[in-house]
């Protein structure tokens, strides 16, 4: 018994006992190692030189651009998001004009109101605010060889009984905008609800 209880203390003496093979030196860089091969071929060895660094090369220009600054801002419409240029704008229910169009449903919960208008084949759809409805106005500016463009209304307000539309000309920005309501529910000409 007194054998097994001196075991592990005669391997731990004879493993302390042998020395552990080291190296000193790290493995040459790849650099180091071509001017190894170079001196190997007797070639003359190659001088890395350092990069000298000066003001202009941290000024930004077309060649030098800066990492870390951002160009989204270019991209950037600068008539905003609402622009009809370049097929932007894709208004609901353009093919009818807003007389047409009857308002059923106003949701005014939560952070978003909503409301439902009805076109004339009884087809409902959903719009918010900021929502192009409706067919366009075409107006016709510079005489004879002006320029035709269109003016649509916006959803402007989903109140409680109706909605608010708007409608800016930008070839007049000192004019006010125009707006319309549409009401919930909207009254015939015989007294009666328009809305069954």
């Amino acid at each position: 018994m007194s054998l097994f209880r001196f075991a592990p203390v005669a391997l731990l003496l004879v493993a302390c006992g042998t020395k552990p093979v080291t190296t000193t030196t790290a493995p040459p860089a790849a650099s180091q190692r071509a001017a190894n091969q170079a001196a190997d071929a007797g070639l003359p060895p190659t001088v890395v030189k350092e990069a000298d660094f000066g003001e202009n090369d941290f000024t930004e220009s077309d060649r030098n651009r800066d990492p870390f600054r951002s160009y989204a801002s270019m991209f950037v419409d600068s008539k905003g998001k609402d622009s009809d240029r370049g097929g932007q704008l894709h208004p609901v229910l353009e093919q009818y004009s807003i007389d047409e169009l009857k308002l059923i449903a106003i949701v005014t919960g939560g952070d978003y109101p909503r409301a439902m208008l009805v076109d004339p084949t009884s087809k409902g759809w959903i719009v918010k605010r900021g929502d192009w409805v409706g067919r366009p106005d075409v107006v016709h500016t510079g005489g004879t060889n002006g320029s035709d463009y269109r003016l649509y209304w916006r959803v402007d307000r989903v109140r409680v009984g109706d909605i608010v539309l708007s409608r800016e000309d930008p070839a007049q920005p000192g004019v006010a905008p125009a707006t319309r309501v549409i009401p919930l529910h909207a009254e015939s000409e015989n007294g009666k609800s328009a809305i069954n």
